[in-house]
């Protein structure tokens, strides 16, 4: 792998696995322009990478992400140029997620919020730790649930339970998630990186075209059903970063955790 990626974001190889690890943990593995950059880019990278197989993705501590950094985020509110850039960025990360060729396991350790909900969620296998949930609060934050949760729940999960929690940024517990769709299956703390290990050596060991080719049908019928909603979805995001509300509750929120 390249040394380009920064620290908050490692790749390790594990025989034919890559294990990829989110790597801020005392910020609960928020996203920070550095993590953000080198999740849209990593793809490319691990697609490279012609001993790669399969790619476990995890996050260290206790979180798997808990969504965009505050002080980052806040940042947009007075530099447009950087808000675009997030933007564009954000939908690199979709775009090479569900084009990248290899099978992705999530294994979710601990709560996924937001842009960390979205990229588990986008994985082909999302293995969540029974001390895990989903969560997205972009509405709560006066923003458009624009980078994958109005897009792509609705493919995974009945509309009207979507809604709900898309509308309320309720938490989704793990077991709730796996009823819904939006996850697998739910594992013990303990064994959520051993089942991911012992899933990822299974699937190494299939026939690779088959699996390739397998994936990439599968997610053309996705990336046929996303064009649409994605681009109308980071759209009405990048309005709603402008608004007063999200100014407003944006501000609040950083205010009450420092």
């Amino acid at each position: 792998m390249s040394d380009d990626l920064p620290p908050v974001l490692t790749v390790t190889a594990e025989g034919p696995v890559r294990l990829v690890v989110i790597n801020r943990p005392d910020e609960l593995n928020a996203v920070n322009a550095d993590l953000h950059r080198a999740l849209a880019e990593v793809w490319r990278e691990l697609a490279a990478d012609l001993e790669a197989r399969v790619v476990i993705l995890t996050g260290t501590g206790r979180a798997f992400s808990a969504g965009g950094d505050l002080e980052w985020i806040t940042s947009f509110l007075d530099d447009p140029a950087a808000r675009d850039e997030s933007i564009r960025e954000g939908a690199q990360i979709i775009e090479e997620m569900l084009r990248f060729p290899l099978p992705v396991i999530a294994a979710v350790n601990g709560p996924a919020m937001g842009l960390g909900a979205s990229i588990a969620v986008l994985c082909d296998v999302v293995l969540l730790s029974e001390r895990a949930y989903l969560a997205d609060p972009h509405v709560a934050v006066g923003l458009v649930a624009g980078d994958g949760g109005a897009a792509f729940w609705p493919l995974l999960t009945p509309i009207l339970r979507t809604r709900e929690y898309l509308y309320t940024g309720d938490r989704i517990d793990a077991a709730t998630a796996v009823e819904v769709g939006l996850a697998s299956r739910v594992v013990a703390p303990d064994d959520l990186l051993p089942e991911a290990r012992k899933l990822a050596e299974r699937l190494a060991a299939q026939p690779p075209e088959a699996l390739r080719g397998t994936k990439r049908v599968v997610n053309m019928y996705l990336s046929q059903a996303l064009a649409g909603p994605m681009q109308a979805g980071f759209a009405a995001e990048v309005v709603s970063m402008q608004t007063p509300e999200h100014r407003e509750r944006l501000l609040a929120l950083r205010d009450r955790t420092r």
